[in-house]
């Protein structure tokens, strides 16, 4: 079985390794939830503070989470989720930040009762000229288990899928100001059943 400091060996996430992923990633989580990981990283021209500042501004998510209905927040410790389901349905849950080190790294949790249980963790690593590295790293329960996740991966709405386009976006938006948007927008795709 692989553990966090095998994991802390290499520069990917740990959602990419071949061995018990979703194991290594919620062990290292104060109150890690979820059996399915999803794992992503890219890097922004930007300072990290500035990168950590706009993600750790809750609010701002929606702006480059597509499936991100609306977020809530409570306090700094504490959030509400809504979030775009399979079949135009929605999934929420509170959320509460586990871990935090500024400019560093926000690891958070479901609490009981949510729609999706879910932890992980977002880290920003300085890269010099290059910007900042964001490593994102989820580990969730599909609802309806493993036919749930398929049938989310249909619709497009599997996190491991919305992981990459949404640091895309996020990339885009903190380098240029904007993100760059398809020819049709998404109730144009949703019309014509894309």
């Amino acid at each position: 079985m692989t553990t966090p400091a095998d994991v802390a060996q290499d520069d990917a996430p740990a959602a990419s390794s071949k061995h018990d992923a979703a194991a290594a990633v919620t062990e290292g989580l104060a109150e890690g939830k979820g059996s399915s990981v999803a794992g992503r990283a890219v890097t922004i021209k930007r300072p990290v503070e500035e990168v950590f500042a706009y993600f750790r501004d809750f609010a701002n998510l929606p702006h480059f989470m597509e499936n991100v209905v609306s977020i809530t927040v409570a306090d700094r410790q504490r959030s509400h989720w809504v979030v775009k389901a399979p079949g135009g349905a929605t999934v929420e849950w509170d959320a509460r930040v586990t871990e935090e080190e500024e400019n560093r790294l926000i690891a958070w949790t479901s609490e009981p009762g949510a729609d999706v249980a879910n932890s992980g963790r977002v880290a920003f690593r300085d890269a010099g000229a290059r910007g900042t590295v964001v490593t994102a790293t989820i580990a969730y329960d599909p609802p309806g288990g493993l036919i749930g996740k398929v049938i989310a991966k249909m619709f497009q709405r599997e996190p491991a899928i919305q992981a990459r386009r949404d640091l895309r976006r996020f990339k885009q938006l903190l380098e240029t100001g904007e993100i760059a948007t398809p020819a049709m927008n998404p109730k144009q795709f949703e019309e014509m059943g894309l």
